[in-house]
């Protein structure tokens, strides 16, 4: 089992906001970057992907290149790049490829891809790790999880199941095992 002792609080380099019952998402965020990580999902009919992906998944067109690609994205370092393709995956993999939400944006993200009529949703779950997940498969058979941290309970059996792995919530100054480099 790895160790999770030398870790610190980084929540000022990401754009999720620290979990609680008033966190407030981002605006979606239009600057250019280098990107760290994105998905590319073929699809045989752009048009209808970049429908469901904006109407149903609340990502915007950040750009496009007619015909070749359209580079969608939700907060910062949350990039999808629909490209066209023949071919089309039958169903969806197991592997799923997850988007940081805040609580209040999981109803209306499950509700808004139902009203869309295109893909599968699940309920919303609770996790053992103090996430709540919503599940979608898009019309092009992506697995597409929509998690939003739950606030920190030290008492919550999720928080004695992440001590149980190693991981303590870091002391009020939002450090823990003593100071770390910047």
């Amino acid at each position: 089992m790895g160790s999770m002792g030398n870790y610190y609080n980084a929540f000022d380099i990401s754009p999720v906001p620290v979990p609680g019952p008033d966190a407030v998402a981002p605006e979606p965020f239009r600057g250019i970057y280098g990107m760290p990580s994105f998905v590319t999902i073929p699809t045989g009919d752009l048009a209808a992907s970049v429908d469901f992906w904006t109407q149903g998944l609340d990502f915007f067109e950040l750009f496009s290149a007619p015909g070749q690609l359209v580079h969608l994205r939700r907060w910062a370092f949350q990039d999808v790049l629909l490209v066209p393709s023949e071919s089309a995956q039958d169903q969806a993999p197991a592997m799923s490829v997850s988007f940081a939400c805040v609580l209040t944006q999981i109803d209306a993200l499950a509700d808004a891809c139902r009203a869309h009529g295109a893909g599968a949703v699940s309920d919303p779950r609770d996790t053992a790790w103090g996430t709540r997940d919503v599940e979608v498969i898009t019309p092009e058979n992506v697995r597409v999880v929509f998690t939003a941290a739950k606030p920190f309970d030290p008492a919550s059996p999720a928080a004695k199941n992440l001590e149980a792995m190693g991981i303590t919530a870091p002391d009020a100054g939002g450090e823990k095992n003593g100071s770390h480099a910047s």
